[in-house]
């Protein structure tokens, strides 16, 4: 990485072309997935296709890491690698406030309907200050 070696402009995947919105369908019939949290006083229940989305979103950054890792691997110029590590944040902090949005509008939106938001806001709480710098 010592800026001897110039690549061509990186073929990387763009995250910002991305904007799809996850809950375009906030019916949850039969085709809901549940995963559930062991301390949660409620399923956490999601659509598939938001499930979808997540997952894709999620596979196309895993790719963008490997990337950077073959980068790495070439000696890619270091303006070149951090430019890609800022695009990978930048994706990942889109899928966290994809997952953030989904949480506040159906998770918590449910406990309050069945009367366990106290304890769903608290475990929100915990995992902002873990996720917050």
């Amino acid at each position: 990485m010592n800026g001897s070696k110039r690549s061509p402009k990186s073929s990387l995947p763009s995250f910002e072309q991305d904007d799809d919105v996850l809950l375009e369908n906030t019916d949850h019939g039969s085709t809901d997935e549940t995963h559930k949290h062991e301390q949660s006083p409620h399923p956490h229940v999601h659509s598939e296709e938001s499930l979808r989305k997540l997952v894709n979103r999620l596979s196309r950054i895993e790719g963008h890491i490997r990337g950077i890792k073959t980068m790495v691997q070439q000696n890619s110029p270091c303006p070149d690698v951090l430019l890609q590590i800022a695009a990978v944040r930048g994706a990942l902090d889109k899928v966290a406030r994809i997952v953030l949005d989904e949480h506040l509008t159906e998770c918590i939106a449910r406990a309050a309907e069945d009367g366990n938001i106290d304890v769903e806001i608290e475990q929100l709480k915990a995992a902002l200050d873990r996720f917050l710098p």
